[in-house]
């Protein structure tokens, strides 16, 4: 068997038997001028799994290196259905991603119609390299996506990433056939990002301490470096809640009106009012500068949590913000709350809560069962506020289906991997990593858990699905290892339900899995070496 992931569609082993030598020499090659920036690209993906065995761009060939072929030929893509969803890059329909992979006796020949497909073919040329021991048997692999729209959520605004740690990541989704990396650049931890016209947000702080934040530049470069890899940057302003750096930043701006009895009940930053003309013209810049920086067709505007703020005020606000970004160019996302400010075709709204699966206990018995909540603080009065206050969740995906809008899945029962290890799977020696990563009141699970993820299990039809998106909050990351021990074994079986439109055969899955903490370790990405997975000899110490 091959150890693709996400496995392929079709997969036939040839007459021949002995191919390529995984462990010898490689070269990248394309005879197309049209390829030449893409040879670049796969040639950087392979250098830290081939080291010194690679050989360089342009060089005089070595007789004896096994030969990485990347063609765009149009005969050469499968006859597969047309992908569901929405293309990330805004085009009008889903990219051509389809590819074929041929491995004889000389090497791996990527074939496709798009450059596009020439990639995803040459990050599968990958993962046969990395995980076929000595000889890669000879086979021809066939293969397209199920979903257009396969994305990651990573929080710089809570958990700051360095420019050069979010292209490993990129790197990372790409290797997986992820398409979408998608940005929560703002919170109440952290504001990210530099807007031309309101330097306060990315200014000193009072005490003269520098915040980390991307300047215009380094955005420009990330977008132009996830674009090589085929994936595009979704930049998330999340507003009107969750907005107390907004607020240190640009002191004054009133609090939208909240609903009677709740203010001084709860710890909660109030959250903006848009009907307020100094905030609006403030939110207007920030949108505007965002959307002229962008280079993809989306930007996710938040919506979620508004804590605070009356029903009238809270649709108010999106309402605007809504309308700024499609004033700006731009299409706006929203998280599921933004849905009850009314839905539309043209609508996107991310899926990720209802009350049942915030798995909430309703009894002083079941609370003293979840050391979680406890270790949180948590009371049956506060649970009962959080049910409340998210009961009208139980709606949303009704609503946006009603109004015709799409629905981007990452619900937080699989899909929001900011959370812990059941303890009975994480190894001995990764105790003590494991117990701090992790939102505190979600229940810690296995790898097992998210790999058996149906995205048909919401019973939402494929034409009304925009795409899929794994995310990983920042409440309790301190470094990039921190967020790839969270995503990884995880985040493959995430990308394989988002390629494929299901969920992998855990027993089939656990296998592949198997090798590919190699990868992950040539890579330098940390890593946690579930019990779960037999793993093929790696330490991610």
């Amino acid at each position: 068997m091959n150890a693709v992931i996400p496995q392929p569609r079709q997969a036939t082993r040839t007459g021949a038997t002995a191919g390529p030598r995984a462990s010898g020499s490689w070269r990248v090659h394309s005879a197309d001028a049209r390829l030449r920036d893409l040879a670049t690209t796969v040639h950087a993906l392979l250098a830290p799994h081939l080291g010194d065995r690679l050989q360089p761009l342009g060089a005089v060939p070595d007789p004896d290196a096994a030969t990485l072929t990347l063609a765009l030929d149009g005969a050469a893509s499968p006859d597969f259905r047309t992908p569901v969803g929405l293309a990330p890059t805004g085009e009008a329909g889903p990219v051509d991603e389809s590819y074929l992979l041929t491995v004889g006796t000389e090497g791996v020949d990527c074939r496709a119609a798009t450059p596009a497909g020439v990639f995803r073919a040459a990050t599968t040329a990958l993962h046969l390299l990395v995980t076929s021991g000595d000889r890669i048997p000879c086979q021809e692999l066939t293969d397209a996506p199920h979903y257009a729209w396969r994305g990651l959520l990573v929080d710089p605004a809570r958990g700051y990433l360095a420019p050069g740690e979010l292209r490993a990541l990129i790197d990372l989704a790409a290797l997986y056939k992820l398409n979408v990396l998608h940005l929560h650049l703002t919170d109440n931890e952290g504001w990210r990002l530099e807007i031309p016209g309101v330097p306060e947000l990315t200014a000193p702080a009072a005490d003269g301490t520098p915040r980390a934040f991307y300047t215009t530049d380094d955005y420009r470069e990330l977008q132009d470096y996830a674009a090589e890899r085929f994936v595009t940057l979704v930049p998330e302003i999340d507003l009107p809640g969750h907005c107390a750096t907004l607020r240190e930043a640009l002191p004054g701006l009133p609090a939208a009106p909240a609903p009677e009895g709740l203010t001084g009940r709860f710890p909660f930053v109030p959250p903006l009012d848009l009907t307020d003309p100094a905030t609006a013209k403030a939110v207007a810049t920030i949108l505007d500068g965002v959307c002229r920086l962008t280079d993809g067709a989306f930007v996710h505007i938040g919506g979620d949590e508004a804590v605070g703020a009356t029903e009238e005020s809270f649709v108010q606000s999106i309402r605007e913000l809504r309308s700024r970004v499609r004033e700006f160019g731009k299409r706006p996302i929203g998280w599921q709350e933004s849905s009850r400010a009314g839905v539309g075709p043209e609508d996107i709204a991310q899926f990720w809560v209802d009350v049942p699966m915030m798995d909430l206990p309703d009894t002083a018995e079941e609370l003293s069962a979840r050391p979680e909540l406890l270790a949180a603080g948590h009371t049956l009065e506060f649970i009962a506020a959080l049910k409340a206050f998210f009961a009208p969740a139980d709606h949303d995906l009704a609503r946006i289906l009603d109004g015709g809008g799409r629905v981007l899945l990452s619900p937080q029962s699989h899909l929001y991997l900011d959370r812990a290890y059941a303890a009975q799977v994480v190894p001995p020696g990764q105790a003590s990593t494991a117990v701090r990563l992790g939102f505190p009141t979600y229940r810690p699970r296995d790898v097992e858990h998210a790999a058996r993820w149906e995205p048909a299990s919401h019973s939402i039809p494929d034409d009304r699905v925009a795409g899929v998106e794994a995310t990983v909050f920042a409440e309790s990351v301190e470094s990039l290892d921190d967020v790839t021990t969270l995503l990884l074994p995880r985040l493959p079986s995430v990308a394989a339900a988002a390629w494929t439109g299901r969920a992998p055969d855990w027993n089939d899955h656990r296998t592949r899995l198997a090798h590919h903490g190699r990868l992950w370790e040539q890579r330098g990405l940390a890593y946690l070496a579930s019990t779960e997975i037999p793993w093929a000899g790696q330490d991610p110490e």
